[in-house]
Formats: structure tokens, C-alpha cells, sequence
């Protein structure tokens, strides 16, 4: 009776046991559904993930939680839907700009979490409804080179860059100024700072469907000249000191307005637009989201023989004209070599005048020390110069001239006998 009662209770207890197991894993695998939240069309929609949005609690550092979001049903987002991560706030976010075709429409995005600590992984269903609403006219681009795109994540330094437009610039978009486009500079085509403690920068768009006020179109001729630079940040501008007081330092080269009573300039981004079409009237704005490729028969061919020809005549003549002026050079100076060779030089040389004793009159003749003619004849050579430094002797041997001595004065002998 014993074992049969013990028999029946591990029964009992395995069942409950496989009963909290089945439990536990049906809770795993249902998802949990989030509250829906609401987006617009042509305004920027933000959507922060955190381990509070699957029941964890945060007892750990964030950065053992890893997120991948994706559309249900799908591998991936939509395409006007972007996720990036940020170890500085140790969550992830999604951000984008719905198009005018989802409005009206519901989304539903599959968010699955995962604990690095014990790898458990949980689901949660995020519903975002899409609003009518018109796109924004009048866009203003502009690039901070002093945050990244994390930063605009939060609500009050976004408010404090509209309060800049609303409350100075542009007051006439006091009452719908949005943040249209946000995306990383880096995203963008934009190169890594060298030093990772720099900001990356971000670029950022402003829309409204109130005209530009006149202090922007000042602003816009007066930063014109700077879009031929492909970064200017250590220009200024007037309003300058408006940007820095709120903590933002912006490349005035990125700074352009775009809209229906300014010509268009070049945009940052093809998000999925072509443009503006139409009149200013707001029924006849209209933005095309599809992309038309190029026919292959319109691609232009390129010519690679004018670009050899070009690559190689313009140094060969450049090459060409300094042989020629070299070696003119060089010809000249061997024609020099051959002239001075063909010319033997002129030593300088010591002229003495020898004058013959024989004859009542001197006669004086210019003749070389070199000369030995000069020395053998019987003239006897006297210099002309006053103190006659110059004589021969009568030795005829002594072919040398040798000036006198100088003249022995004889000295006085003191009682001594010291010669004074």
C-alpha cells in the first residue's frame, strides 16, 4: 500500500513539473502585444526599446539585451523604417518617415529580445497606425556637426531646435513646425571623425507649410557662396551665436532651403522621392516613392581613347618642351667648352725694362723675367724705381736677381762696451 501511494505521488509531482514546463514555454513563445502607437505622414515617428518593454527589469547593465525588430510576416523592415542601436543609452530605436501611400494603414512589427545573460528570448507585437496628413512644403536642411543621431532621440533637445525657427527665425511656423528627416552623417556617405570621442554629426530636416520668413532668405543668400565647399565648419554666420547658445554648431554648407517660392536646390537623401510636382495648392502635392531605373541603352558609353589620348598627350608635350630646353642648354654650353678650348689663355707675367751699360743713353726695353735672354746678354738690368730694389751681380753665374741688402749702420759702444 506504501509503495503504490508513493507511485501515485511521484506521478502528481511529475505532472505538475511537465505542466509549469509546458506553461512556462507557451508564455515564451506567445508574443506579448504593446500599446498601438501613432505616426504621420511626412513627420518624423521615433520608438525607443527597452528591457521594460518585455517585462525585464534592468539589474544588469543594458548592453547584455540584444533587439531585432522586423516586419510580421517579413525578414526585415519596411523600407521607410530604421533600427540602430546605441551603447551610450543601452537601448535600440526605430525612426523614420512614413510616405502619403501608408496612410491609413496599420503596421505590425515583430520585436524579439534576447538576454545575453541566460539567453532567454522574448517577443512583442508593436502596432503603428499611420495618419493622413499632407507633406510639409517648405523644408529646411541642415547638418549639426556636434551630435549624433542618438541625440535627437530626445524630446527636449529636439524641442529646443524647433524653439530656434518658431521663436526667431521663422515665426510664421510657430503653429506646424516638424521634424521631417533625421539620419546619421555617417549613414549618409559621410566619413568617420578621426578621433572616436568626436561626434559624428547628423542631418537633420525641418518642414512647415508656412513661407519662409525674409531673415531665412537672408540667411539663404548669405551662406549661398558656401555650397561649392564640400564642408565649411569654421564659417559664420550671422545667427551664429543663436545655434551655439542652444548647443548646436552647424556646417553652413549643408544649410539650404527647399520649397515651392524658392528654387530647389540639391537635396541630401533620395528618401524615396523624386520631388515636388504640381502647383503650390495642397491637392496637387504629390511625392513618388518609386524608383525608375535606367535603360541600358541610355547609359552613356564611355570613350576610354579620348581619355588615354588626354591622359597621355598633355604630359608627352609638357615632357616634349622641357627635353627641347634642355638640351638647347646643353648645346650651348659645349659650344662655350669648344671656344674657350680653341683660345689658349694668356698667362700674366712680370715685365722689366733692361737697359744696356755700353751705350751713353740708357735704352729701356720691356722684356720677361721668364725670358733667359734677358738674364744672359751684357745689359745690365736697373730698375727704374727710386729705391733700385733690383740688381745683378758680376758673378755671370748668378742668374738670379736678388734685392740689396739693406744699408749696415754701424752702432756706438758704450763704456761698457754694449753696442747702443
Amino acid at each position: 500500500m506504501l509503495s503504490h501511494l508513493r507511485q501515485q505521488n511521484y506521478l502528481v509531482t511529475g505532472t505538475q513539473t511537465v505542466t509549469l514546463l509546458l506553461t512556462c514555454l507557451l508564455a515564451a513563445m506567445c508574443p506579448m502585444t504593446s500599446a498601438m502607437e501613432q505616426a504621420a505622414v511626412g513627420e518624423l515617428f521615433t520608438y525607443k526599446i527597452e528591457p521594460l518593454l518585455f517585462n525585464w527589469t534592468r539589474t544588469a547593465i543594458g548592453a547584455e539585451f540584444r533587439y531585432r525588430p522586423t516586419l510580421q510576416g517579413y525578414p526585415d523592415l519596411p523600407t521607410w523604417l530604421r533600427y540602430m542601436y546605441s551603447h551610450e543609452h543601452h537601448a535600440g530605436f526605430l525612426y523614420g518617415t512614413p510616405t502619403d501611400r501608408l496612410a491609413g494603414k496599420a503596421l505590425n512589427l515583430d520585436i524579439v529580445a534576447l538576454n545575453k545573460a541566460n539567453y532567454e528570448t522574448r517577443t512583442v507585437v508593436l502596432s503603428i497606425f499611420i495618419s493622413q496628413k499632407f507633406p510639409a512644403p517648405n523644408v529646411i536642411q541642415m547638418k549639426i556637426d556636434n551630435l549624433n543621431w542618438v541625440h535627437l532621440m530626445d524630446p527636449g533637445r529636439v524641442e529646443n531646435l524647433r524653439n530656434i525657427f518658431r521663436k526667431d527665425l521663422w515665426t510664421e511656423s510657430e503653429n506646424d513646425l516638424s521634424l521631417v528627416f533625421m539620419e546619421s552623417a555617417v549613414n549618409m556617405g559621410g566619413r568617420l571623425p578621426l578621433r572616436p570621442q568626436q561626434r559624428e554629426g547628423v542631418i537633420v530636416h525641418l518642414g512647415s507649410f508656412a513661407q519662409f520668413s525674409k531673415r531665412l532668405k537672408e540667411l539663404q543668400e548669405e551662406v549661398r557662396p558656401l555650397y561649392k565647399l564640400p564642408s565649411c565648419t569654421y564659417k559664420r554666420t550671422s545667427v551664429q551665436k543663436i545655434f551655439e547658445s542652444a548647443g548646436f554648431k552647424l556646417d553652413w554648407c549643408a544649410f539650404k532651403m527647399v520649397g515651392a517660392d524658392i528654387a530647389p536646390e540639391i537635396l541630401f537623401h533620395n528618401h524615396g522621392s523624386k520631388g515636388y510636382h504640381g502647383s503650390s495648392e495642397l491637392g496637387n502635392l504629390k511625392r513618388y516613392d518609386r524608383w525608375y531605373g535606367l535603360a541600358r541603352e541610355d547609359a552613356p558609353v564611355r570613350n576610354y581613347i579620348d581619355e588615354f589620348a588626354f591622359a597621355f598627350a598633355i604630359p608627352g608635350m609638357i615632357f616634349a618642351v622641357l627635353l627641347g630646353i634642355l638640351s638647347a642648354i646643353l648645346c650651348f654650353q659645349h659650344e662655350k667648352f669648344e671656344l674657350a678650348a680653341s683660345y689658349p689663355t694668356t698667362s700674366t707675367v712680370q715685365m722689366v725694362q733692361c737697359s744696356d751699360t755700353n751705350t751713353t743713353q740708357p735704352i729701356t726695353t720691356l722684356k720677361s723675367l721668364k725670358d733667359p735672354n734677358c738674364l744672359l746678354d751684357n745689359t745690365s738690368m736697373h730698375s727704374q724705381s727710386p729705391n733700385n730694389s733690383y740688381y745683378q751681380t758680376d758673378s755671370p753665374s748668378n742668374t738670379y736677381l736678388r734685392p740689396k741688402p739693406p744699408p749696415y749702420k754701424g752702432g756706438t759702444l758704450g763704456r761698457s762696451g754694449v753696442d747702443i
